[in-house]
């Protein structure tokens, strides 16, 4: 396994020619995937636990569409110190239809934030699955959603978002879960803020959940040669290679 992670991850990084940046489709595209340069703030978006006053950031667009216009006004209610009537509009998301994971994972968080927690049944769905793997130059991130959503931001800067638009990657992202699964089921959440980027030769894979943040790290081979991460990280590593594969076609 050790062997066969480290053989992978280095073949395909070595053959990655960044694409060249494109602007990014909107969040409700169904466009084939997209390619852009982004700084690496961008990582903050994908755990879902950002700050009220950024999910949505003010004065954007979408703060009119459903669910952000919700998320505004439990803000609002926030500002007013109405934390009550806050926490009832952010229940109310979750039972939205076609929610987004990362619009789940942040009402969950919010949640937390005021006291409320979820069903012990629903406390370890996997919402997220985030890969952290530092390199010389930058650091490559992979981020894959329940929604079957994803986005890989390269070392190099470029990235590729896809939106779904077809069943092509379903095969690798649910294989990512499944493994993903097996680790949840067997740590404890993080109960502190979360860490800034893994450096070096730490790579870190974060599971997100409505408990909250899991993850574990350690260097490529205590990863590889772990039981439960080694899985993991290799079904990233395909899923990150199929998505790379879509910008070839």
């Amino acid at each position: 396994m050790n062997f066969s992670i480290k053989k992978l991850y280095d073949r395909f990084i070595r053959q990655i020619k960044p694409p060249p940046p494109a602007p990014l489709h909107s969040a409700h595209s169904t466009n084939a995937p997209s390619t852009t340069s982004l700084p690496l703030s961008m990582r903050d978006t994908l755990f879902g636990d950002a700050p009220p006053e950024q999910w949505p950031p003010p004065n954007t667009a979408s703060s009119e569409l459903s669910p952000w216009n919700i998320f505004v006004k439990a803000r609002e209610h926030l500002g007013a110190n109405r934390p009550a009537d806050a926490i009832a509009l952010w229940q109310h998301v979750l039972t939205l239809p076609n929610l987004e994971s990362r619009h789940c994972l942040q009402a969950w968080h919010f949640l937390r934030q005021h006291g409320q927690s979820p069903a012990p049944e629903n406390a370890k769905t996997l919402l997220g699955v985030v890969m952290e793997v530092p390199m010389p130059n930058g650091l490559d991130l992979l981020a894959a959603y329940a929604d079957h959503t994803a986005r890989y931001y390269n070392f190099s800067s470029a990235a590729v978002i896809w939106e779904h638009p077809d069943d092509s990657i379903d095969s690798q992202m649910d294989a990512l879960f499944a493994r993903s699964r097996e680790v949840v089921t067997r740590i404890g959440p993080w109960d502190k803020p979360r860490l800034g980027p893994p450096a070096g030769d730490m790579i870190r894979l974060n599971f997100l959940t409505p408990t909250g943040l899991h993850f574990g790290q350690g260097s490529l081979q205590a990863i590889a040669q772990d039981p439960m991460s080694g899985p993991v990280f290799l079904a990233g590593a395909h899923l990150m290679q199929a998505l790379i594969a879509k910008t070839k076609k």
